[in-house]
This record gives structure tokens, sequence and C-alpha cells, in this order.
């Protein structure tokens, strides 16, 4: 492990996202802050900043607490960083408010509508047809 890593590699390496390229995207996009600074892709990392980042699979706040450039393991890339109690407790309050949230999908659809959907939704929208 060095002493600096690029932000986009340690948000890979820690697997806050899948690929380098999409780490690079949601840096660019203003997802990512540095210190509460907007960050760039090769800002190096040390041990003790503190990032905010929006994820698809969440808002973390977090303290980097080790540096890697490689992706391992699940268990080792949580080892990299802390999250702020403050953080999971907002993670938790989000996740039960959507759970509250109705659900709009149709369980029988997978992407266009059949031919027997098709005409249900036409009876339904013009019932005098």
């Amino acid at each position: 492990m060095s002493d600096k890593v690029r932000l986009d590699k340690w948000l890979w390496a820690a697997r806050f996202f899948k690929t380098r390229s999409i780490a690079i995207s949601a840096i660019d996009a203003g997802h990512i802050n540095l210190n509460g600074e907007r960050a760039k892709p090769a800002r190096a990392l040390k041990s003790g900043d503190m990032l905010r980042i929006h994820a698809p699979h969440g808002d973390f706040e977090v303290e980097v607490l080790l540096l890697s450039e490689q992706r391992r393991s699940a268990e080792v890339a949580q080892t990299l960083y802390a999250e702020t109690p403050e953080s999971i407790a907002k993670r938790a309050r989000d996740q039960f408010a959507k759970s509250l949230q109705p659900q709009f999908d149709h369980p029988q659809i997978k992407g266009r509508p059949t031919k027997k959907w098709r005409r249900q939704l036409t009876a339904f929208e013009q019932p005098d047809a």
C-alpha cells in the first residue's frame, strides 16, 4: 500500500463503483466531495481525508483509513474506510422511506407489451371501444 492514491482508483478499489470509468464520470458530475470541496479524478488521497459520495446505491460520508490501488474482496474493501454514524443513520432512513413508497411496476412487463397486454391497455384507456 502506498502513501498516495488517485481518487478514482481508490473509489474503484473500495467498491463504491464497478469500474474506474464510472468513478471518473461520478467525480466529473460532482457526486464526490473531498474534504468539502469538489474533487478531480487524479486528486491524491491521504489517510484521514473525508469523502462525501453520492452513488446509485446510496449516499455515503466516509473517512479514508487505508489506501489501495488494487481491487480486492468486499471484506478487504470495507477496511479501507470508516463510515460516519450520521451517514449510516441517514442511509437507513432513506431505505425505510423507499420501502414505504408505492411500487407501480406490473409484474408481467419485461420490455415491450405483448399483443394481449396492449389490447388490455387499449380496453382500459377506451372503455367505450
